[in-house]
């Protein structure tokens, strides 16, 4: 199949290399010019412009910044997607704009399928990761195989074209949020004198993440009794956080959040249950 790949950064040029290596003729195209051209090493095709580089192409595949930057490349060149060339994203996008987007690609009568991934640069060269889809289960049926190719599992989470969009920031925010978290055990380590590595090494011994299943099972339940942390105590805790750290002068940046969300808790008497109580949605 020949594909037109629009943007080569380092997500996009590990796919191109996997797409050439799984035997796709390859046209690329990136905004800086010089990212595409170095793929030609590896059999792909350098075009300076997008348009020129879907002459022939069976498929569009894109790995860009944003919504805009998915829109400032693909809308201009919208007439000149042919009706049996499919679009494939698997750019991080936002919820409101990826169904709008779908919609607008539907109603010009042109296949548009989401699909982000949780994979590394490596994962892209290599086969691996997680690809996530959502629209149409034929669309998500007829790319199965090429797609499994590219990232090895492909989770299909139904017939809205914007879920896996959702997803994959559901995804990025537990990510992005433990490191926020690992910052404020940084910066409390630093504060009582003992050191990163130190801090760190806790977490060879103790894997908090065995308990997120677990919890979040107990948030989708509604079960916060018997509790297995009392919020209240939950709440003691983040406080002794935040002022041992304040005397060391430092201060957390996630744990106050923490606290907010605790205190908002606790006001609605919820103080007894257990802390999982304070990330539900209250009615």
């Amino acid at each position: 199949m020949k594909i037109a790949f629009l943007g080569t950064g380092l997500m996009g040029s590990g796919f191109v290399r996997r797409l050439r290596a799984t035997g796709h003729e390859v046209n690329v195209w990136n905004r800086s010019a010089a990212k595409a051209r170095a793929l030609q090493a590896d059999g792909a095709k350098a075009f300076e412009e997008p348009a020129a580089a879907l002459a022939g192409a069976e498929r569009i595949h894109l790995s860009l910044a944003d919504d805009a930057s998915v829109d400032a490349v693909l809308e201009p060149i919208a007439s000149s997607i042919s009706k049996s060339t499919w679009i494939v994203d698997h750019t991080t996008t936002a919820v409101t704009p990826t169904a709008a987007r779908a919609r607008r690609w539907n109603a010009r009568d042109r296949v548009f399928v989401h699909a982000p991934v949780f994979m590394a640069p490596a994962n892209a060269l290599e086969g691996t990761g997680l690809m996530l889809v959502s629209g149409e289960k034929q669309r998500h049926d007829a790319l199965l195989a090429d797609l499994q190719k590219m990232t090895g599992s492909v989770l299909y989470l139904g017939e809205a074209p914007e879920r896996a969009a959702a997803f994959k920031l559901f995804g990025n925010m537990t990510l992005l949020g433990i490191l926020g978290v690992l910052g404020d055990v940084n910066r409390l380590a630093h504060s009582v004198g003992i050191s990163t590595a130190e801090a760190f090494s806790l977490f060879q011994h103790f894997n908090p993440g065995q308990f997120l299943p677990a919890r979040a099972a107990r948030i989708e339940a509604g079960q916060f009794t018997p509790p297995s942390f009392e919020l209240a105590m939950a709440r003691k805790d983040v406080r002794l956080m935040i002022e041992e750290a304040h005397r060391g002068g430092m201060d957390l940046f996630v744990m106050p959040g923490v606290a907010a969300m605790f205190d908002a808790a606790i006001a609605r008497g919820e103080g007894a249950l257990d802390a999982a109580a304070a990330a539900r949605v209250p009615n």
